[in-house]
């Protein structure tokens, strides 16, 4: 791997959070009078804004009234979120085969950072991960390149040394303009034909393929 720094997203590619996310959104939804939106609905939009998702399952359009279902759904997941979320069994390993060949590790999350700072607060994780940037530490989310301009200023890496992997057609626009590599992992619910469409150096079924790039 030619690369110095290698940067993830966080949901369905490091870890499934889908249980609490599923969770959270069905609480919001329900309370608001949408009942039986389907499970693959709300799993679908991972990976989006949490204004972008409630607009997609529910039609709704009034900023007001979408970023009011977000701090709704911010307050159940800071009971639900971390509970109901599993690392991926080869994210670990991962990570620090990726470390023990000097390349700064990353994550760049619409998902809070706050958030995945504690979930990993009780993982055996030390000096692993370098930086994450979460949805409070843009203005644009992805896939607005500010995220990933801001992660590689941060660790002083040119483009064309960064790597970036994720699941979602959302982080292969993201790298795409960022003008940095892309490798989707297939754990989440993109297909690899949704993927190929976008530019990438590989797709994998797993995490544990970078160990073999």
């Amino acid at each position: 791997m030619n690369y110095t720094a290698c940067l993830f997203d966080f949901d369905y590619t490091l870890a499934d959070s889908s249980v609490g996310i599923v969770k959270c959104f069905r609480i919001v939804l329900e309370r608001h009078g949408f009942c039986g939106v389907p499970e693959d609905s709300i799993r679908r939009t991972i990976g989006k804004t949490l204004e972008e998702s409630f607009a997609i399952l529910t039609g709704e359009a009034r900023p007001e009234i979408l970023a009011a279902w977000r701090k709704e759904y911010t307050r159940e997941a800071d009971m639900y979120m971390n509970a109901n979320t599993r690392l991926y069994p080869d994210a670990l390993p991962t990570l620090q085969w990726l470390k023990s060949r000097g390349i700064r590790v990353g994550i760049l999350s619409t998902k809070y950072r706050r958030r995945i700072v504690d979930f990993f607060r009780d993982k055996d994780v030390p000096g692993l991960i370098d930086l994450i940037i979460g949805g409070e530490d843009v203005a644009r989310a992805k896939p607005h390149p500010e995220g990933l301009f801001k992660a590689m200023q941060c660790l002083n890496v040119e483009p064309s040394y960064v790597l970036y992997v994720g699941d979602s057609l959302v982080d292969a626009r993201t790298a795409e303009n960022a003008g940095v590599d892309f490798a989707g992992v297939l754990t989440g619910t993109t297909l690899r034909s949704e993927l190929a469409v976008y530019p990438h150096v590989f797709l994998m079924s797993s995490l544990s393929e970078l160990m073999q790039s």
